[in-house]
């Protein structure tokens, strides 16, 4: 199995806020997501990466969803994508998200985001040209596994976040085959593509490019609803923008993620809680920590 992921390895390998630093200092997260119809995505994965510390986060989404995001976060910088036919990003739209990457730490692409003709045309361009390592969920996902071979940065690292669902149509298996070999399919697909996999589930696996596979150790059925995955996304852009390697971004995005649900889950109860929720809780744990 994984080496299981401890509360001291995160907390020790989490960077410190030093008293001579300013926004620059905590990286810029560029977000490509949401859509008409899943613009409540991008709110929370924008939101997950501005609680985890980044220094400057924007979202790249069309204007009915950043009408959504700005009343709720007002500390996120907006901007505006031309809409296409479906109400999605549309594809002429790549020149200024390739732009705007080059002068970003990390690119987050996927959550809400939908997919139709101008989104699959986008996201392999924006991928393949991407001069900044990527986090890539949901719908990025999805069109990723609808090409001959996974597009991948050229020069920059690659995070996969997928539900077992989701892997199951990256790697062709059936989502029974992959649930039945959750290790050894996720680190046969890190190594064989080069990038950080992190197959979301109970006890979700974190497994990098040279074979090493972390297990997680926190988090609870309460997180089985729509958004969890968003707010996971955001928490991993934020970390790999300050500057831990992809493995540790991914692996400690993961176990506070998981920590902050199970806060979460006490005081409200599985039931009960919400993605958004977790938010609180989150807080709460780096202020008892000191980060």
């Amino acid at each position: 199995m994984g080496k299981p992921i401890t509360a001291e390895w995160v907390w020790s390998t989490l960077p410190i806020r030093k008293a001579e630093s300013n926004k620059g200092t905590y990286g810029k997260v560029l977000l490509v997501a949401g859509s008409m119809r899943y613009r409540g995505a991008a709110a929370l994965c924008a939101e997950g990466a501005a609680r985890s510390g980044a220094g400057i986060v924007t979202l790249a989404a069309i204007e009915p969803v950043l009408d959504v995001v700005l009343p709720r976060l007002p500390e996120v910088c907006l901007l505006p994508m031309e809409q296409g036919f479906h109400g999605n990003i549309a594809v002429e739209n790549l020149d200024t998200l390739l732009k705007q990457a080059k002068s970003s730490s990390v690119l987050a692409i996927g959550p809400g985001l939908g997919i139709c003709e101008d989104t699959l045309s986008l996201v392999p361009d924006l991928l393949t040209q991407s001069p900044v390592p990527v986090v890539l969920d949901a719908d990025g996902l999805n069109i990723a596994a609808r090409q001959d071979t996974l597009p991948h940065p050229c020069n920059a690292p690659l995070i996969l976040t997928p539900h077992p669902d989701e892997m199951a149509r990256l790697t062709g298996l059936s989502i029974e085959e992959v649930q039945s070999s959750r290790e050894s399919v996720a680190a046969g697909y890190a190594r064989a593509n080069r990038c950080v996999v992190v197959l979301k589930g109970s006890r979700t696996l974190i497994a990098g490019p040279e074979g090493d596979v972390y297990e997680n150790t926190t988090g609870n059925p309460g997180l089985a609803r729509g958004g969890s995955g968003d707010v996971l996304t955001g928490i991993i852009a934020a970390l790999l923008a300050q500057k831990l390697s992809p493995l540790e971004a991914a692996a400690c995005g993961v176990w506070l993620h998981g920590a902050a649900a199970d806060r979460a889950a006490k005081r409200l109860g599985q039931y009960g809680m919400l993605p958004h929720d977790i938010f609180y809780d989150l807080g709460q744990l780096f202020a008892e920590h000191s980060h």
